[in-house]
């Protein structure tokens, strides 16, 4: 018998609906609102594919320029030293990561807040803080408030990468989640890799104050698309506006929604607020996953704030070339996202056709990351150790396009792995992920710079690739014991 603390998901709800309605012949409770029947149109999973995909690719726009912003300013930040005369280098790369920790702080409460009052808003409202604080920063006269504005963009921008697997969740059945997963992550892995490119370029054509700028007026574009296209897919959220239009309308005030808890608006929030640490603290699945996805995440922001010291210092380059560097992993990234966007979903339905059953379990999603992670430790030992021996500067970012490759594969089959774990919690989860890479991401460039200088760039980036070697080894385990770890109620946790 499973235990009463096993967290609910999707099919949980609809059998459990069923059950009641079902039991001893009794008919379902008049007083219950519930979608009018299977094909209900006002069903975010009964929605048409152009409107499906509209609205992805509406969120993948919106997505974009928040990892776009977290990079963008790095090729800048020596003109900004010397504008404001700090030239302190651990406050160069936090200039840079600080906005990497608005990430930890915004999902915990624009989560819950989503959960409560729909994810659209939250959209809206992030575009709009995140354009307000952009501009903030462009126009900042000191090296404090740069970084205090940079927080607070990065806080308030998170919106679109915690919450959007709560909508990606909502409108796809998992036979096609892994197509909206690659849409929907590819400006997540990209951003951060373009935005040193124009940076490059732009900063010095015009000054480190215009990338910011640039991002603002971009940015906006994009949130006004969004505020046009994009539509509401809570399934509570919908089913609660239903609810209280069928109460004005009848004046039966008996009338709850088919998924209401019974929780006042209140309490509902505080549990928001706490499920997605009890995620990553008390489920062994998603921790591992987390800290699994943190480290490699990490990598990604470690390279962006210590290339312009190899490249420029190392290699001779100029700050605008350097910006060019980027490019390698990110052709890395384009190419995983490609071939994870081509193969997730035909994979799960093969593996599903195998062994007979109707709905794919979650531990299908990772044939693709166990396949794809061993590529991240290589690319590090390439990287490392020819950039120690100043090989031709091409042969380092061969290294950065392993990794890259690696990276997408990884990040984008945890992400799937995750949500089709816990279903309606799946942004809840998307927090949890993203409280725990941001830490990782906002630390790891400070030490990074002491760490090349104490073991050199070969050693260095050993150390680092000799961890990934290790965490190699998550994936596997969820594939043999992941099925196991989900139906035990030894592990369950009460959300």
């Amino acid at each position: 018998m499973e235990s009463a603390n096993r967290p609910l998901n999707s099919e949980d709800v609809e059998k459990a609906h069923k059950a009641n309605s079902e039991q001893n012949g009794e008919k379902t409770d008049p007083n219950i609102v519930d979608w009018d029947g299977p094909d209900d149109p006002t069903n975010p999973q009964n929605w048409s594919d152009r409107k499906k995909w509209a609205n992805v690719g509406a969120l993948a726009a919106i997505t974009f320029f928040s990892p776009f912003a977290s990079s963008i300013f790095a090729p800048g930040v020596p003109e900004a030293q010397d504008e404001f005369d700090n030239h302190d280098a651990t406050l160069a790369t936090f200039v840079v990561s600080v906005f990497l920790l608005g990430y930890v702080a915004g999902p915990l409460v624009l989560v819950p807040l989503a959960d409560v009052f729909g994810r659209v808003p939250i959209y809206h409202v992030g575009n709009i803080g995140f354009v307000v604080f952009t501009i903030a920063c462009a126009v900042s006269t000191n090296f404090n408030m740069l970084i205090g504005f940079r927080f607070l963009a990065g806080l308030i921008g998170s919106a679109p990468l915690t919450v959007g697997g709560g909508t990606i969740a909502d409108i796809m059945p998992p036979q096609k989640r892994g197509l909206a997963i690659m849409v929907w992550n590819l400006p997540l892995v990209v951003g951060p890799v373009i935005g040193p490119v124009i940076g490059g370029f732009l900063g010095q054509a015009e000054g480190w104050r215009w990338l910011f700028w640039f991002t603002a007026i971009t940015s906006g574009a994009a949130a006004i698309v969004a505020a046009v296209i994009m539509r509401e897919t809570s399934p509570s959220v919908l089913l609660k506006r239903k609810t209280k239009r069928l109460q004005k309308e009848t004046g039966n005030m008996n009338l709850r929604s088919k998924l209401d808890v019974g929780l006042t608006t209140k309490d509902h929030f505080l549990r928001a607020v706490v499920r997605p640490s009890k995620l990553l603290f008390l489920s062994p699945i998603c921790g591992l996953f987390c800290l699994f996805n943190a480290f490699v995440y990490s990598l990604l922001y470690l390279f962006f704030t210590t290339f312009t010291f190899l490249f420029e210092g190392e290699y001779g380059m100029s700050s605008g070339i350097v910006g060019l560097t980027y490019i390698g992993s990110g052709i890395g990234m384009v190419a995983g996202m490609i071939l994870y966007g081509m193969t997730s979903d035909k994979i799960i339905q093969r593996l599903a056709k195998k062994h007979g059953v109707d709905r794919p379990k979650p531990e299908y999603r990772l044939p693709l990351v166990m396949a794809a992670s061993p590529f991240i430790p290589i690319g590090l030992f390439i990287y490392g150790w020819t950039a120690q021996y100043h090989t031709h500067w091409a042969v380092p970012l061969l290294g950065t396009l392993l990794v890259g490759f690696g990276f997408t594969v990884v990040l984008s089959s945890i992400a799937n792995y995750l949500i089709d774990t816990f279903t309606i919690y799946a942004a809840s989860a998307m927090a949890a992920i993203a409280v725990s890479r941001s830490i990782f991401a906002a630390t790891f460039p400070l030490f990074a710079l002491h760490m090349y200088d104490a073991l050199g760039w070969g050693w260095g980036n050993s150390l680092l690739a000799f961890i990934a070697l290790a965490g190699c080894g998550i994936p596997p385990l969820f594939w043999l014991y992941g099925e196991k770890i989900r139906t035990s109620p030894r592990f369950q946790v009460k959300l």
